[in-house]
């Protein structure tokens, strides 16, 4: 018998049973709960007692933005030369020297633009992914959406390469340095991937006042975790054979490092290229609140207003924007280098490069000569905006009693019971309980990490709106599993079903999560209800996914053991393939539970009262302390759930001998 079977029977002998378990947990609830209600101030904490975390990093900050403001001009300074040269080329012009001797170069014609996308399309993926591209662009055009689309892509080309370049390094130091990485860098990733968009927005802007700078740090900051590691995982991926060449060969350490690892490491850096462009969209639209402008400000513009046409119309421009990113990108990542090119002389070795230089400069100056080249003629764009209005008035006509009726009816009976129910929980029962599954799925470090994080929500003053994040972040993520995971199941049982359900939720991963808001706004109003569909629209993906890629991945041999063992379909389903499978499946809902957090901090807009509202709040007012402990809150509820459900899943899986 395998190691692996013996530590399988070993520890499922002393998994409990099933009634056992429950008693316990009832248990734990219990005396949790009764030790709550015992002790004075255990319920509601004491207000007299709240520690004052964000007057103390409010006062910090501005300290800081006192004593360093050369430190933070300097940066903005720096920082503004490329964005204001990408500004000018892609949406602006660009202005040379001063006062009368000042000469206008004129940005880049729209038709220049649209030949380089479907160029740049078919380097890397072929004449689909050229006409994709190209047509894209072109549509982008033809709706009206061109200069908003260009200040967009102007600010997300140059936050790429900074984000990717921050990214690699850091990657670099914490693959040399695995201690460095496991006590510093990986936590700070946890905290900066949990911590919620709009917490990002308002250091910056205390920082570097309402403009394009701060909404490219802000973005910079929120977009650079998933390079730093994809680099430290592909550094460790390389193969050890390949590091034993470099040093039979004679290589230097930086020799080995940047001639032989990174270049080997190269998918998987490309992948995170690919997340770093992902991100860097999604966090650019919510940057337009801070001066970002673009097609996100667009889309802001016209809700406040409620001119649903015109925001379908951006939103789509900002989906488009996205697929032709998300599809270029992980077409590059997928192309394997050209052993022959080094040798090839300089032109063919950048061929492509000086066609794209070639095809921008040419329609640039024939823009020069005719203005349709220069801006897209009134007379061939078109708009759907009443089209979609006209649409939802009819809806709104036709179906508003039903409607109605369902959001009014699931707000009264559903929602608004369970937030009463979330909102009455004693912060010190909570903080006991969650102590007790983290020691008991865990260890004692375990226990007192998430005891903590959950305290420091109450000791903050921001238990109540804490417990209403959580309410509707659980319901959200509940209903998204409730749906996802048969979907799932049922993509795994049938390759046609899995040929149907993986474009749609590849599309829906593209998709920026602002965008998700506009079509329920346009049917629900504003409200819970709202912000519920919205957060399981964008949050189902991963029950979906991992649930298929768990059943599909369970192992041939098992498979093959239970049919020898007479098992029927139905008793192998639930007996060999969901058990081992419910690992993956798990680590789904952990990632659907993330997303759900994040998005619900976004439905703030819309008209949520928790922890998203007040960070919503705090950036009206520039109230940094206020803001950043907000989003503290946010970002530890989803690093207890993170670490919780991830130590059920390293539980399962030594149980079930896959650890």
């Amino acid at each position: 018998m395998t190691d692996v079977a013996l530590d399988h029977r070993e520890t499922g002998a002393r998994a409990l049973p099933g009634w056992r378990i429950a008693a316990i947990v009832i248990a734990a609830i219990a005396v949790a709960f009764a030790i709550a209600w015992i002790v004075p101030g255990g319920e509601d904490y004491p207000s007299a007692a709240i520690i004052p975390f964000a007057e103390w990093i409010g006062a910090i900050m501005q300290w800081i933005k006192v004593t360093f403001t050369w430190l933070t001009r300097g940066l903005a300074d720096i920082i503004n030369i490329p964005l204001q040269l990408a500004l000018g080329f892609l949406a602006k012009g660009y202005k040379i020297g001063w006062g009368e001797s000042t000469v206008t170069l004129p940005r880049f014609s729209w038709v220049g633009v649209c030949a380089v996308a479907g160029l740049i399309g078919y380097r890397f993926g072929g004449m689909r992914l050229a006409l994709l591209s190209g047509l894209s662009f072109l549509a982008i055009a033809l709706f009206r959406q061109w200069d908003s689309a260009m200040l967009t892509l102007a600010l997300i080309l140059v936050c790429v390469p900074i984000c990717v370049a921050t990214g690699l390094l850091i990657g670099i130091w914490g693959y040399l340095s695995p201690s460095v990485n496991r006590l510093v860098i990986t936590p700070m990733l946890d905290l900066m991937q949990t911590i919620p968009t709009f917490a990002y927005l308002i250091p910056m802007l205390l920082l570097f006042g309402n403009s394009p700078v701060s909404a490219l740090l802000a973005t910079g900051l929120f977009a650079t975790p998933p390079m730093v590691r994809a680099t430290v995982l592909g550094l460790s991926k390389v193969p050890q054979d390949i590091k034993d060449f470099a040093d039979m060969a004679g290589c230097t350490r930086r020799q080995k490092l940047w001639r032989v690892l990174v270049p080997s490491a190269k998918p998987s850096l490309m992948l995170g290229v690919n997340q770093v462009i992902m991100l860097a969209l999604n966090m650019v639209i919510i940057s337009s609140m801070i001066g970002a402008g673009g097609l996100g400000y667009d889309v802001l513009l016209a809700l406040r207003a409620l001119k649903v046409g015109q925001a379908m119309e951006a939103g789509l421009a900002i989906v488009i924007l996205a697929i032709v990113l998300d599809r270029v990108s992980q077409a590059a990542a997928l192309q394997k280098p050209e052993q022959e090119a080094a040798a090839l002389p300089w032109h063919q070795r950048h061929f492509n490069l000086i066609a794209i230089l070639a095809l921008l400069i040419g329609t640039t100056l024939v823009a020069l000569a005719l203005p349709a080249f220069a801006k897209v003629p009134t007379e061939i764009t078109l708009t759907t905006a009443p089209a979609w209005k006209a649409a939802v008035d009819w809806v709104t006509v036709n179906y508003f009693d039903i409607i109605e009726v369902m959001r009014t009816s699931f707000l009264i009976y559903v929602l608004n019971p369970l937030r009463a129910f979330f909102e009455g929980l004693p912060w010190l029962g909570v903080a006991l309980l969650l102590g007790f599954a983290g020691y008991r799925l865990g260890a004692l470090p375990l226990a007192i990490i998430v005891a903590l994080l959950a305290s420091f929500c109450a000791v903050t003053g921001l238990w109540v709106q804490t417990m209403a994040t959580l309410y509707l972040c659980g319901a959200a993520a509940f209903i998204a599993a409730l749906i996802g995971i048969p979907i799932g199941l049922w993509a795994s049982r049938s390759k046609r079903v899995e040929s149907i359900v993986t474009p749609v939720i590849d599309t829906l991963q593209t998709i920026p999560s602002f965008c998700f808001i506009i079509p329920v706004v346009m049917l629900f109003r504003v409200g819970d209800v709202t912000a519920l569909i919205a957060t399981v629209a964008f949050a189902i993906v991963p029950a979906i996914r991992y649930t298929n890629h768990g059943i599909r991945q369970v192992p041939h041999e098992l498979i093959e053991a239970g049919i020898a063992a007479g098992c029927t379909k139905r008793q192998l389903f639930w007996r060999v393939q969901l058990p081992v499978a419910l690992p993956e499946i798990m680590l789904g809902i952990n990632q659907t539970i993330l997303l759900s957090l994040s998005m619900i901090v976004i439905c703030a807009m819309i008209g949520t009262r928790d922890l998203g509202q007040e960070v919503f709040k705090a950036l009206s007012k520039a109230d940094a302390g206020k803001g950043i402990v907000a989003g503290l809150a946010i970002a530890f509820i989803g690093i207890i759930a993170d670490r919780l459900i991830t130590a059920w899943v390293d539980r399962m899986k030594a149980r079930r001998g896959l650890a």
